[in-house]
């Protein structure tokens, strides 16, 4: 079984209205429904992008006031989820829940119904300059195409949490991500490949580019979309199905082939997903 999946390098800039970020979000919706995409990733923590958007005063918003874009996000993702027969992983938006803000996924499907993965690990900066709290549960997502799963940006370098979600049945893991550097984009980029190669699973990753002038934390973004392999023979010598121009506003297409992952899994150069010493370490508590 294939599984055709675009990624979106989504770039920031600033903004007037909810109408001018809606566009933004469906031009790069149509370009994936004219690649024939099944499953489109947006990055983590785009709809900051809202932010921008001046209050009366003129200035931009708080963190504390992105939860007000959120049903008027869900209402938009959904729509066109369902208009272009599309999975769609929203990328990140800022939720509010009993007083704490959490830095949530959503997986949209075609027939209407909304997944959700809220982030478990927490950078520093979340913590100390935005207050955001960590989700505490893994999801597994089924959909007609197998499972997949969503961890979002510091989540993917946490080993054990990928091992997770592939002894509960994902071969695919998307990971919407955001970075300001180059070192915190190679951070995610290694640790999306050492996932790959570890677990037998591809990894679908991206980030946001451009800037945010009048948001704290976002004035600068380094990014990049990749779907990464396993390093064996039926893949890519450097295990890089698609790539991405750092830095560039565009989207990125590719086929996945799941039947080979269970190839390697059972006759490939190495056997890491076989091998795992289940006796020493588990898949989960």
């Amino acid at each position: 079984m294939k599984i055709r999946v675009s990624a979106v390098q989504y770039h920031l800039h600033t903004i007037a209205s909810f109408a001018e970020f809606a566009g933004q979000v469906e031009h790069y919706v149509k370009t994936a429904a004219e690649f024939d995409a099944e499953f489109l990733l947006f990055p983590e923590l785009f709809t900051t992008q809202l932010m921008s958007i001046p209050d009366e005063a003129g200035q931009a918003l708080a963190i504390e006031q992105l939860p007000q874009y959120t049903q008027s996000y869900l209402d938009l993702f959904q729509r066109m989820a369902q208009q272009y027969r599309m999975h769609i992983i929203g990328g990140t938006h800022i939720i509010a829940e009993q007083g704490k803000l959490y830095n949530t996924a959503y997986l949209f499907y075609p027939d209407g119904r909304v997944g959700e993965q809220r982030k478990l690990h927490i950078t520093p900066t979340e913590v100390k300059e935005w207050n955001m709290a960590a989700g505490d549960k893994l999801q597994i997502f089924e959909t007609d195409k197998g499972k997949i799963a969503i961890l979002i940006c510091y989540d993917i370098e946490f080993p054990e949490i990928v091992r997770m979600a592939k002894a509960k049945g994902a071969d695919v893991i998307f990971c919407p991500s955001c970075t300001d550097d180059r070192h915190g984009f190679h951070r995610v980029r290694y640790t999306s490949h050492a996932r790959a190669i570890e677990n037998q699973v591809y990894v679908v990753v991206t980030g946001t580019i451009g800037s945010l002038p009048t948001v704290d934390f976002m004035r600068a973004n380094f990014g990049q979309a990749a779907v990464l392999t396993p390093n064996d023979i039926p893949f890519p010598p450097r295990g890089i199905l698609a790539e991405g121009e750092i830095n560039d506003d565009m989207i990125i297409t590719a086929d996945l082939d799941l039947d080979l992952l269970e190839q390697v899994r059972q006759r490939g150069s190495v056997t890491t997903w076989r091998d795992r010493r289940i006796d020493l370490y588990t898949d989960w508590s």
